[in-house]
């Protein structure tokens, strides 16, 4: 389903000049492939913490799960039920039946590119924005740090509203030393929360927190505030990414016309071979 080749993730240069990063030291000529996020993760465990944690960075590339744990949703509401009953995700339905936006190699949209085919991400702060790169498609956003406040009524009918973007609007600050705080609107309502095909309205806020526990370690947390869809704030996910020097990302892409050799060839035969 993915074409997957050799290769590393975009702006690497930018990505590495900045003081520290330029500091950190490892053997020469032997690159860590980000092949599997588990390995990785694994691996980076036995290096303990590296250290405490420089202020205001997180600077460089990070490996994570494939897939971080999500958390159960709240209840929804009514408007949130009825879009859920028209979605079919893999969880319950066969390829073939699904309609699940990756099944055309649709944007995984925000906050999902960060919940699902995740395994590596990285940054690269600018004079006013951070970059944040996904390896799964990718996907680069831009965080911005100037002071901008986010656009209001994103999707609405007045001259001046913006449109919702795959993903979304985003503005950053720090919280402190060493956590990294992004506030996000404006998702478009076609992409899912996650794999089983939970929904968001585009008045949806999500909340990013980015603390770096030590040199090594990374933890992320996402809140999601979509009062159309969910009765109550909720954390859908806290994992740990590790710091990878000298990283070899390759990619994980999904090719539209390879998806459609697979569901002509595989999925739609076998999906239908089921329904018998």
């Amino acid at each position: 389903m993915l074409n997957v080749t050799k290769g590393c993730i975009a702006l690497t240069g930018v990505l590495f000049l900045s003081s520290y990063a330029l500091s950190q030291t490892r053997q020469p000529n032997k690159p860590i492939r980000a092949d599997d996020g588990k390995t990785l993760v694994d691996q980076f465990n036995k290096n303990g913490t590296g250290g405490p944690a420089p202020r205001h960075d997180i600077t460089g590339f990070w490996a994570g799960p494939p897939s971080p744990k999500e958390n159960e949703v709240p209840p929804m509401t009514a408007w949130g039920q009825e879009q859920f009953k028209t979605h079919k995700g893999h969880s319950q339905y066969s390829e073939a039946e699904s309609n699940d936006p990756m099944k055309f190699c649709d944007p995984l949209g925000f906050p999902r590119d960060m919940l699902y085919q995740t395994r590596g991400v990285a940054f690269a702060p600018m004079a006013d924005r951070m970059l944040q790169l996904s390896q799964f498609n990718r996907v680069w956003r831009e965080i911005w740090t100037d002071g901008r406040e986010l656009p209001k009524n994103v999707g609405g009918r007045s001259a001046d509203a913006s449109d919702p973007r795959w993903y979304g609007y985003s503005v950053g600050r720090w919280d402190g030393d060493y956590s990294f705080v992004v506030d996000t609107v404006g998702s478009d309502d076609r992409s899912w929360l996650d794999t089983a095909g939970h929904p968001h309205s585009v008045d949806m806020r999500v909340q990013e927190r980015y603390t770096r526990l030590n040199h090594n370690t990374l933890e992320m947390t996402i809140t999601v505030d979509d009062p159309k869809a969910y009765t109550k704030p909720f954390v859908i996910t806290t994992s740990q990414f590790k710091w990878i020097p000298n990283q070899e990302l390759r990619e994980e892409i999904c090719v539209p016309s390879v998806m459609q050799e697979y569901l002509s060839i595989i999925g739609d035969p076998a999906g239908e071979s089921s329904a018998k």
